[in-house]
């Protein structure tokens, strides 16, 4: 083992909407053999039957898998990624245990887990590995006075990307809002980076640190950032809001209520809420106490046809109550962009019918 090297390997995020928050892999390199591998958990196959609906209900399986080293460089040199590897100060039993313990991941019948986003995943899974196959215990630094949440992590990579950051915030719930430490934080490859950096083996009554040398893979290069809609969120919502303080005056004017644009909303809301509906049965932990279902709400479609036939009906009431309940629950999750115009677009529709509804 004298001659084998482990490292933890850090890529930086790309455009590709699976790379946004980075990756993290893990370096077997024997000296001696030339033997240089890529062991990554990383590893799904989009392809594989109802893959989104899997992973929306958080049932993807991803697995570990090996690649030589070169390969698994140059993918992200095309993609203009960096890649640093932190080279582990291990004894030579310590490096026999996380080879035996890579090798017996990579058995068939080891290789698949059960994928979560902030909980196990490709950058889990190398931080594991490593911590249960030390003969010592690994002393981490946090940072102080560092505990955002788990949708403030999110934000700082997909800021750029407004509505991938529109679609994680529509899905998330409030447990997404709350407080995280060091160790949740490890989720994302560049806090596990950080973590490795400032991190010290305790051993036998002595410390040393459990990176040796840090070294620069592949270099940044050039990325070419992909156009979002031109319209953010915010500017969509908004102008529908317009749309319906606009309908809102001339139905004062003509003291009747445009159903089409009621029917309109009620099947877009309707048909979010389904998907949000479906999102409290997911796997995923953060997802199933969502309040934007109080606007985004299954239940308008059954309401449809009585709005339709200009029948009274106890939806316009009970919207006021979602409502209601909607604006205080800005006080425990942050929502989605856009959704407090949306929120204002449907109070604007509860007070056109409170008026020409008499």
């Amino acid at each position: 083992m004298d001659s084998v090297e482990i490292g933890l390997i850090t890529c930086t995020p790309h455009e590709e909407i699976y790379s946004l928050y980075g990756h993290t892999a893990l370096r077997y390199h024997n000296l001696r053999t030339r033997q240089d591998l890529v062991f990554n958990y990383g590893v799904f196959n989009y392809k594989a039957p109802h893959f989104v609906a899997r992973f929306v209900l958080g049932k993807t399986d991803y697995e570990l898998g090996v690649i030589p080293f070169a390969p698994f460089c140059k993918y992200y040199k095309d993609w203009g990624s960096e890649v640093i590897e932190q080279v582990l100060d291990l004894t030579n039993e310590e490096k026999e245990r996380i080879t035996k313990a890579l090798a017996l991941n990579l058995r068939p019948e080891n290789s698949v887990y059960r994928y979560n986003f902030f909980y196990d995943n490709c950058s889990t899974r190398p931080r594991d590995i490593i911590e249960h196959n030390m003969m010592g215990d690994i002393i981490y630094s946090p940072r102080e006075d560092y505990s955002p949440s788990y949708r403030a992590m999110i934000h700082e990579l997909t800021g750029h990307h407004e509505w991938a950051s529109f679609g994680n915030d529509l899905l998330l719930g409030f447990k997404a809002d709350t407080h995280t430490d060091y160790r949740q934080q490890e989720f994302l490859p560049l806090n596990l980076m950080y973590s490795f950096d400032h991190a010290q083996v305790y051993e036998n009554g002595k410390y040393r640190p459990l990176v040796k040398e840090r070294r620069i893979l592949v270099k940044a290069g050039v990325q070419i950032r992909e156009k979002d809609f031109p319209l953010s969120p915010t500017v969509c919502f908004l102008l529908l809001a317009i749309l319906s303080l606009l309908i809102a005056s001339i139905e004062y004017k003509r003291k009747c209520c445009i159903v089409w644009f009621d029917v309109v909303l009620m099947t877009l809301t309707g048909l979010a809420g389904i998907l949000l509906f479906i999102m409290l049965f997911s796997e995923h932990p953060t997802t199933s106490t969502n309040l934007q279902i109080l606007i985004l709400n299954p239940l308008s479609l059954l309401f449809i046809p009585a709005v339709i036939r200009h029948k009274k009906t106890i939806y316009w009431k009970m919207l006021l109550c979602f409502l209601i309940l909607f604006f205080l629950g800005g006080f425990l999750q942050d929502y989605a962009e856009g959704m407090e115009f949306l929120a204002l677009c449907l109070l604007t529709r509860y007070l056109s019918h409170l008026k020409n509804d008499k």
